[in-house]
């Protein structure tokens, strides 16, 4: 079983992790966070970080029945931008994650989606995916940071203990 002080804890690591991450790509040229490495599916890191939190905010809307319309790279132009986004998803999620009990976290939950789909799954399951999903692209990020003369610091968990 979950919990939320479990998941709140595994959300304030990645958040932590994702922050390193910002401030190495603060400190590269802006024109290297929208540089384009067409082998990795997000082809620029800043798609890569907006892609991060439009997922989070996805998943929690849908996870409350509500819709949820995409944040573009364009609306995020620059690295302060993006930071600025994460906050606002992670506000969402803390007021989201305030409303749930234990039991209702670990609770099979519909969720329905603008194309009809219909899906049975916890919010415990879809909070852990939102999380793992965010530091597969970090990875991606880190990668693409390194291809552009830019390797990054440890951006892992090792820090937060």
């Amino acid at each position: 079983m979950f919990t939320l002080d479990g998941i709140r804890k595994f959300h304030g690591w990645t958040h932590a992790c994702l922050s390193l991450l910002l401030d190495h790509l603060a400190s590269i040229p802006a024109t290297d966070y929208g540089e384009v490495l067409p082998a990795v599916g997000f082809p620029t890191p800043r798609e890569q970080v907006i892609h991060i939190f439009n997922c989070e905010g996805f998943w929690v809307h849908t996870l409350q029945g509500l819709s949820y319309v995409d944040r573009s790279p364009a609306q995020c132009p620059a690295v302060s931008d993006a930071r600025l986004f994460e906050q606002e998803v992670i506000q969402q999620t803390h007021t989201y994650l305030s409303g749930l009990t234990d039991r209702q976290l670990n609770s099979d939950t519909q969720l329905n989606f603008s194309d009809g789909d219909v899906a049975i799954r916890t919010p415990a399951l879809i909070l852990h995916h939102v999380l793992t999903h965010a530091f597969h692209h970090k990875g991606q990020i880190v990668a693409m940071c390194r291809a552009l003369g830019h390797p990054a610091p440890d951006t892992d968990l090792n820090h937060f203990e």
